[in-house]
């Protein structure tokens, strides 16, 4: 199962966020991925590659204009027809 990690809103810096995703690497030793957006949000993820051993399974994610980003652990049970 992966790690997700996040902060949301003033006054915390990056070294957390690296904190909460080296705390949970145990979780997801393939990659650690993370985003953010300084003074408002940040995402952080450990990933456990299963299926997908590609680097396009990394995250944060993000649409294609870059505007959104995502991060999650699941599964996409219809990746194939996807």
């Amino acid at each position: 199962m992966c790690g997700i990690a996040g902060i949301v809103g003033e006054n915390w810096h990056e070294d957390e966020l690296r904190a909460m995703l080296d705390i949970q690497e145990h979780r997801g030793p393939d990659a650690k991925g993370f985003y953010v957006e300084p003074g408002n949000i940040a995402l952080g993820h450990n990933r456990l590659s299963i299926i997908d051993l590609s680097e396009a399974g990394n995250q944060p994610m993000s649409d294609l204009s870059e505007q959104f980003r995502i991060v999650f652990n699941g599964e996409i049970y219809n990746y194939l027809e996807l």
